[in-house]
């Protein structure tokens, strides 16, 4: 619902602040007093288009703000969402818009910067404009199936549709995903294969390679260990023989010197036995330090072919691994992975086949709902025009005819496979066609009040905000009254602002603005007055009676504003 209006240097405004109610709001006043920029500043405000020429002559620029305060389930909140605005939906909504007088503007939601395409996509969803020259909405014949659909209470149904499409889709996608996958098999099958084949055969380990590089690395010490041992041996060969002889040798030559008769504690024996006693220790350490060397050589477990072996595995290890473009490591999960694509690829005529029965299944689903629906809206399309026929004579249209075509668009999509037009033929024997390229304006716009009053007759395809701009144009008496009474029917589901010349219209009202204009030349301005009970009466007796009211005339208001 508009709850309010705020208008600065629009053509002849220069300052107006308007508090909206609910029900049906009627604005008055003589030709020319500007009542329609008041609409002008509404589209303004809501992204219609607009030129320089709105803009008050002498102002830099123009200002208009509307006020809605929209239910929390409306579809402007998501709409909101979906655009990166942010917002309350216990909140009012605040849609700006300023005009520079060079023709430059700017729009705001909530004072978020935003595009004027984007001002006018929430317009769409919260105004519904039908008047002489144009009717927003109503001759989209886009729109004309969501209306459809309100009218038959089709909600729950379009729920199912909307997410079998949605499983529909999800179910195409993965068949295709599955054909490509089938299709790249019997190439990749092949590849696949022979690298198998030659991991199984290497049959790589976790770890495998910090441990082959270790034991390289200490089989390669152990190798030259074992020579460096080796050199040590060399050099003790023979040792232990030649100290063995020069210890015999030092013993004969003690026997000898006591055979000539020298002291056994001379000085020559005593040296003799010092030297000897010395080779023999000299040959013990010999002995030990051979028997060291040769345990230190036992020490070490070495098998000259043991390191090749190493080396070997290594060195294939990492070739495997550069032929493949991955480190050693990963050979074993390469291994393990190669083997689930096998696996996939083997199953995956399977899954194909799989996957394809359930799209049939789903197709089959699908369609039969959209069946369903197109039913449902082909009932609703008759029941809709028949109702909107019983409307149009007293509107003046009584040689119009209007249906309702419900025909397969030739697109599935998730609300279903239907292509929706209202239609209309308003010369007997006239072949029906759109609602625009029939239909005069003035037509039109009691068209779409026919309509209108129809589908909130079953509480739906109404907008929360309709605005009537002279929709009684043309026509007066019985045929105006006609026109309030439906005005004021549908506002008791919405809210409806109506321009009006008509005092039967005016007099269906709730609420009464008048709009006049006073000043001269440049100091012109427009003014809109809220009126009360009493100065509603005289308004509309002055609709009636024109410059000169009479008691006659207020009579006739005041019957009409109790009728």
């Amino acid at each position: 619902m508009l709850i309010g209006l705020w208008i600065r240097d629009v053509v002849l405004i220069e300052a107006l602040d308007l508090s909206i109610g609910p029900g049906l709001t009627a604005l008055t006043g003589e030709t020319g007093a500007g009542k329609s920029i008041i609409l002008d500043s509404l589209g303004l405000a809501t992204g219609a288009r607009a030129d320089a020429g709105l803009v008050r002559r002498g102002a830099t620029q123009a200002v208009a703000s509307a006020v809605f305060a929209p239910a929390p389930d409306h579809p402007v909140w998501d709409l909101l969402e979906e655009k990166g605005l942010s917002y309350a939906r216990d909140e009012d909504l605040v849609l700006r818009r300023t005009l520079a007088a060079d023709g430059r503007s700017r729009a705001f939601v909530n004072d978020q910067a935003t595009s004027v395409g984007v001002l006018r996509e929430i317009g769409d969803l919260l105004v519904e404009v039908h008047g002489q020259h144009e009717t927003v909405g109503l001759l989209d014949a886009k729109t004309h199936r969501r209306m459809l659909d309100a009218f038959a209470g089709a909600g729950e149904l379009l729920s199912e549709v909307d997410a079998l499409w949605s499983a529909l889709a999800q179910s195409r996608e993965r068949v295709e995903d599955l054909k490509a996958a089938v299709g790249r098999a019997a190439a990749e099958a092949e590849e696949l294969t022979l690298r198998l084949s030659e991991l199984d055969r290497l049959e790589p380990q976790e770890g495998e390679e910090a441990a082959l590089a270790e034991e390289r690395a200490v089989l390669g010490a152990s190798e030259k260990a074992l020579a460096d041992i080796g050199s040590a041996r060399q050099g003790f060969d023979g040792l232990s023989g030649r100290l063995a002889t020069a210890h015999r040798a030092l013993t004969r030559a003690i026997e000898r010197a006591l055979a000539a008769g020298a002291a056994e504690d001379g000085a020559a024996v005593r040296r003799l036995a010092s030297a000897a006693d010395a080779v023999d220790r000299a040959l013990v350490e010999a002995q030990e330090a051979e028997a060291a060397i040769d345990s230190a050589a036992d020490a070490f477990d070495f098998r000259p072919d043991q390191l090749e072996k190493a080396e070997e595995r290594l060195f294939a290890l990492r070739a495997m691994a550069r032929k493949l473009n991955v480190s050693v490591e990963e050979l074993p999960g390469l291994r393990a992975r190669f083997a689930d694509q096998l696996r996939a690829i083997e199953s995956s005529e399977d899954a194909l086949k799989g996957a394809q029965a359930d799209l049939a299944a789903i197709e089959a689903a699908y369609r039969a709902e959209a069946e369903k629906l197109s039913q449902l809206r082909r009932e609703a399309g008759e029941r809709l025009a028949q109702a909107v026929m019983g409307e149009l004579a007293p509107l003046k249209l009584e040689k119009a005819r209007f249906r309702v075509r419900v025909e397969p668009s030739g697109r599935e999509g998730p609300s279903g496979v239907d292509q929706v037009a209202f239609e209309i033929a308003t010369i007997p024997g006239a072949p029906f066609g759109p609602l625009g390229a029939i239909a005069s304006g003035g037509e039109l716009a009691r068209f779409a009040l026919a309509l209108k009053a129809a589908l909130a007759a079953r509480g739906g395809g109404v907008q929360p905000l309709m605005i009537f701009d002279e929709v009684d144009q043309g026509v007066g008496g019985a045929v105006a009254d006609a026109v309030g009474l439906r005005l004021k029917r549908l506002a008791a589901c919405a809210q409806v602002l109506v321009v009006t010349h008509s005092p039967q219209v005016a007099a269906r009202a709730e609420a009464h603005w008048r709009i006049s204009k006073a000043g001269e030349g440049d100091r012109l301005r427009t003014t809109v007055e809220p009126l009360s009970a009493a100065e509603r009466e005289e308004e509309i007796a002055r609709m009636l009676a024109g410059a000169q009211v009479t008691d006659a005339a207020r009579a006739a208001a005041r019957a009409l504003m109790t009728a």
